[in-house]
């Protein structure tokens, strides 16, 4: 297995919290890669530049749940739709007035509209500083180097200054971050009006957002006829996946597997301040269940990774349902359900992950048949899924939910024996009170301290 597979396989689940087509990261690093050939960067600046592009919104889900709070709407409309908007103020009010309080009433929307339109840059500096530091974290806990991590931190700054989060300009700014955000929009209009319309957009922010000669070297690769039909075709992800520079220098251990897994469960906790934590814990709790019910060691290690992505299909569901104080409509429950859907479909992206994407994408399905998404029966639920699917119920009850305290831990168990034979295994269940002492030990300690 490639890096280049793996990573550009998690990319697709960064353009769901950015409510991007389907592919968005993958397109603007074909764009963008061309960009730095045309340049004539040399290999290993390529390769630093390919992993900045496939891993650019590394940091988008930190900020949802605030942009959620602030602007009373959903947050992947909202990101979605603000990579159209420029610097003009006309634009920028237009925006405003039609993404706020779209969940709130009449008296909510013009408090929240006021109150953004008085602090405006104070916000707009907080959102995108949250995002572009955690990214450049995440980066470097992915090990790679300071320029990927540079290149990511610094993907709003623009070529006049004007940019977020530290008002860098001109060369300044990192050149893989200049080449990110003209990629980006090169793709984000492309994908709305086609070449000439991204082109036009591209001319139209030349030294404002845009270093003056990389829209020079876009217009060079933009001459390619090929370049634009690979752009828009289903070839285009392995087209990417075969333009990685220098293939083959990274070594796809267990451990780098380890760490990646790791990284998108906390990009996936992020994304909602009631989450934090969560896939760490459950991938602790099912590595205990796991050696308790006989797992061997390397299946366990398998297993731990697939409770860490177990939730990644949450990056598509907005902070609108997921931290929504109330009982969720008919509606939202179908978006909330979705999320396993996502789980699977991106995990399955990965060759070599077919099994864990069946096994992850089940964690809602019950013994009884009245799961989700597939409604399987116990005949065709797994043991691995059904560990997860006990440990994924324990701390979702013993943490705090935006519409309940937290439960309790003799109280979970509890409400879980209710549920043993219908929609939860016994064995697993009785493998989980082992794990915590049966009832007597501690359970994994929370952020704050909160058992």
């Amino acid at each position: 297995m490639a890096l280049s597979e793996l990573i550009g396989a998690l990319s697709h689940a960064l353009d769901l919290t950015e409510g991007q087509p389907k592919g968005h990261c993958i397109r603007v690093c074909w764009i963008g890669t061309h960009v730095g050939r045309t340049l004539g960067l040399d290999g290993a600046a390529l390769r630093e530049l390919y992993y900045t592009l496939l891993l650019k919104d590394l940091g988008c889900s930190s900020n949802a749940a605030r942009i959620c709070e602030l602007y009373l709407t959903d947050d992947l409309a909202f990101k979605r739709d603000f990579k159209t908007v420029g610097d003009g103020l006309p634009d920028v009010l237009r925006f405003v007035f039609c993404h706020t309080g779209l969940h709130a009433g009449l008296a909510g929307r013009l408090r929240s509209v006021v109150h953004i339109l008085r602090h405006g840059p104070q916000i707009t500096d907080e959102l995108i500083r949250t995002r572009c530091t955690r990214g450049a974290d995440i980066a470097r806990r992915l090990r790679f180097g300071d320029g990927v991590a540079a290149g990511i931190g610094s993907l709003d700054e623009h070529w006049n200054g004007r940019g977020r989060p530290e008002g860098l300009a001109g060369e300044a700014i990192p050149l893989y971050a200049r080449i990110a955000l003209l990629a980006q929009v090169i793709d984000v209009f492309h994908t709305l009006g086609g070449p000439q319309a991204a082109l036009a957009e591209a001319r139209g922010r030349s030294g404002t957002w845009f270093d003056p000669a990389l829209v020079r070297a876009m217009e060079h690769v933009a001459q390619d006829l090929a370049f634009w039909q690979t752009l828009s075709s289903p070839q285009v992800e392995p087209s990417v996946f075969a333009m990685e520079p220098g293939s083959g220098a990274v070594v796809l251990d267990d451990d780098y597997l380890d760490d990646i897994a790791a990284a998108f469960g906390q990009i996936v906790d992020s994304k909602s301040p009631f989450t934090s934590g969560h896939s760490a814990r459950v991938a602790d709790i099912v590595d205990a269940m796991a050696r308790r019910l006989g797992l061997p060691e390397a299946r366990r290690r398998w297993l731990r990774r697939g409770a860490l992505l177990h939730d990644v299909g949450k990056l598509g569901v907005s902070n609108s349902v997921l931290d929504k104080p109330g009982p969720l409509d008919a509606a939202e429950w179908v978006a909330m359900r979705r999320h396993a859907e996502h789980t699977e479909a991106i995990l399955a992206r990965i060759g070599a992950f077919a099994e864990l994407a069946t096994v992850a994408g089940a964690h809602h399905e019950r013994l009884d048949g009245n799961g989700y998404p597939r409604g399987l029966t116990a005949d065709r639920i797994t043991l691995e899924t059904r560990i997860i699917s006990t440990a994924d119920v324990f701390d979702a009850l013993s943490a705090d939910r935006p519409y309940r305290a937290a439960v309790p831990m003799a109280q979970t168990l509890e409400m879980m024996a209710g549920s043993v034979g219908t929609a939860l295994d016994p064995l697993c269940v009785e493998a989980l009170r082992q794990v915590l002492g049966d009832g007597c030990g501690q359970p994994p300690v929370r952020p704050g301290g909160v058992a």
